[in-house]
């Protein structure tokens, strides 16, 4: 993980990001993905110029986390989350069942979404070390 650096994504990078975000099987359009990324709302995981993890901010709230095959399980998603963590203060997630062992081991308070459509939808919510809600 030495060799991950996070910084905010440049428009440049759109297609090394959605390449990342398609390989999570993530559902975002590429124009919502290049709005964000001309705004600042875009985090990267470099490592050694390669884009290998990418986290799409919308305020406050987590549109899509994703890191590359070979890199999963290594840190760089909970780095990406720090980062984003470190800019907002407070974050939110909506996701499945699937993800919520990761955003369980960052700490997220998570709850249900009362929805009938999505019985195995959760929200889950985490505030800074300052206490930012």
């Amino acid at each position: 993980m030495s060799d991950i650096v996070v910084r905010e994504g440049s428009p440049d990078e759109l297609v090394a990001v959605m390449r990342v975000l398609d390989a999570g099987l993530l559902d975002v359009a590429a124009s919502e993905v290049r709005e964000r990324l001309e705004a600042g709302d875009c985090l990267v995981a470099d490592a050694s110029g390669r884009v290998v993890g990418a986290l799409v901010l919308d305020d406050d709230y987590i549109d899509a986390v994703a890191v590359s095959p070979s890199r999963r399980n290594g840190g760089v998603g909970t780095a990406l989350v720090e980062a984003a963590l470190d800019r907002r203060g407070r974050l939110t997630a909506d996701f499945d069942a699937r993800v919520r062992p990761f955003y369980e081991s960052l700490g997220f308070t998570i709850e249900p979404i009362s929805d009938q459509q999505a019985d195995d939808r959760f929200r889950g919510v985490r505030a800074d070390r300052r206490g930012h809600r």
